[in-house]
């Protein structure tokens, strides 16, 4: 088993050719939001952005891909008529999907009906590596073979839906439980703690950096961002998984030791560049 260090980071931030251009760094798809709400997907581009990818397309209902779009500049924001994603968006969705390197799925979606067949048939069409995340993986539990050389990124209530296995505190049987999942589905996952533990089929890690004021909505969204963004430059799942759960851990100690009870996400998102500066020095 492995513990993730500072080290994994210098395998994926190299030293870049003079000559490199738009794309060479991944183009990321991000699909969430709902009538209610657009943080999560606002989250998951600028952590992706941040975490060094090229360039992050939004779709979200109109009301979130409007909000979205007054976030940065920065996000390409694609609204989707109504208040929910339904299957009637999935030919709109492939189309955004045409040469995107990766997905981020789930983020404030919702558990309408409609969208979690949405959610299972766009996974199955794309053809993209996904982060699938938050309500995606309510609607994965329906079509669990679905999940195959993904990245599931879980807390433990939503393992327990996709799995019926209730992670305790317990760090050992966090890990066989990780383990077991991911063999079954033939996925990675990361479940999301005080330690994250991180299982494909072949390898199993933890990560042990965060913060007990990590706790604020968003901060999953700003990992799953992370993961997003190392998907999209062509990481495989375990190693992103990995990395993306030190950068966003680490993130959160430094904003956690800056403003204590008072962090919230967006605080993450301001320390991810020091922390990937440093893994070159």
């Amino acid at each position: 088993m492995l513990v993730v260090n500072k080290n994994l980071l210098k395998a994926i931030y190299k030293k870049r050719d003079d000559w490199v251009r738009k794309y060479n760094f991944g183009s990321l798809l991000v699909i969430g939001g709902s009538k209610l709400y657009s943080g999560s997907p606002a989250f998951n581009a600028l952590a992706a952005y941040r975490a060094g990818v090229d360039l992050v397309t939004v779709a979200a209902p109109e009301r979130a891909a409007n909000i979205i779009a007054s976030f940065s500049p920065d996000i390409i924001a694609c609204p989707l008529k109504g208040d929910f994603l339904t299957r009637r968006h999935i030919p709109e969705l492939l189309k955004l999907s045409y040469k995107k390197t990766a997905c981020v799925i789930g983020g404030g979606l919702g558990r309408e009906k409609e969208t979690m067949l949405a959610v299972l048939e766009f996974i199955e069409k794309s053809g993209l590596p996904c982060v699938i995340d938050a309500d995606a993986i309510h609607a994965l539990r329906l079509k669990p073979e679905l999940a195959k050389n993904h990245l599931i990124t879980p807390h433990s209530r939503e393992f327990f839906v996709l799995t019926g296995l209730q992670p305790t505190t317990h760090l050992n049987e966090r890990i066989r439980y990780v383990e077991e999942a991911a063999r079954k589905l033939q996925t990675t996952i990361l479940l999301k703690g005080h330690v994250d533990v991180i299982a494909s089929e072949a390898y199993t890690a933890i990560n042990k950096t965060g913060s007990v004021y990590m706790t604020k909505g968003g901060c999953g969204d700003v990992l799953a961002g992370i993961c997003g963004a190392l998907l999209a430059r062509g990481v495989d799942a375990f190693t992103a998984a990995c990395a993306a759960a030190y950068i966003n851990g680490l993130a959160g100690e430094k904003a956690g030791k800056k403003y204590g009870e008072s962090l919230m996400a967006r605080d993450l998102l301001e320390e991810i560049p020091d922390i990937i500066k440093n893994t070159k020095r």
